[in-house]
This record gives C-alpha cells, sequence and structure tokens, in this order.
C-alpha cells in the first residue's frame, strides 16, 4: 500500500500576533529612517517620499540604511530601530 502526503498551503504563525504600532498625531520633527531593500529604483522612491515629509508634514532628518541584496536579511534593524521615529521600507523595481 503506498503512502500519501497531504501538504497544507495555509501558514502558520511562529509567535505571538502584536498590535500594530500607535500612530503619531503628526510628523513635525520625528526622525525619518529609510531601510532600501536594494532594489532597482527603492532608494529613489523612498528617498523621495522621505523629501516630501520633511517638506509637507515638517520631519526632521532623514537616514539612509541599505540591505546587501534584497534577499538578504537587514542586518542593521537594531541601529535603524536606535536611529529613527518613524522608517520607510518598501519595493520598487
Amino acid at each position: 500500500m503506498s503512502r500519501l502526503t497531504l501538504l497544507s498551503p495555509l501558514g502558520t504563525t511562529a509567535g505571538d500576533v502584536k498590535p500594530l504600532a500607535r500612530r503619531r498625531g503628526n510628523l513635525r520633527g520625528v526622525r525619518v529612517g529609510i531601510l532600501d531593500n536594494s532594489k532597482p529604483n527603492a532608494e529613489v522612491l523612498l528617498a523621495r517620499v522621505a523629501e516630501l515629509l520633511v517638506e509637507r508634514a515638517g520631519a526632521g532628518p532623514v537616514t539612509l540604511w541599505r540591505k546587501p541584496g534584497a534577499s538578504r536579511p537587514a542586518t542593521v534593524i537594531d541601529e535603524v530601530v536606535a536611529g529613527s521615529d518613524v522608517v520607510l521600507t518598501g519595493s520598487a523595481d
């Protein structure tokens, strides 16, 4: 008799689901961090959004961190957290 293995496409959560962070009332003076995922145009897109946050919402200084590659893990998370009040990250091609 042959054996059949059934796989479920449903994922599982490894840990507890955490609530979303509380939203800020405004962005005046906050330190903006950019975590560039190294995809083509990601830095251009994220830098423009950060520039608009500074111009239109009064956000503070902007700092950029870059991952070594889109498929590589970010090794600078602790540094990003320590140096930013809000973080922009995303994907672009």
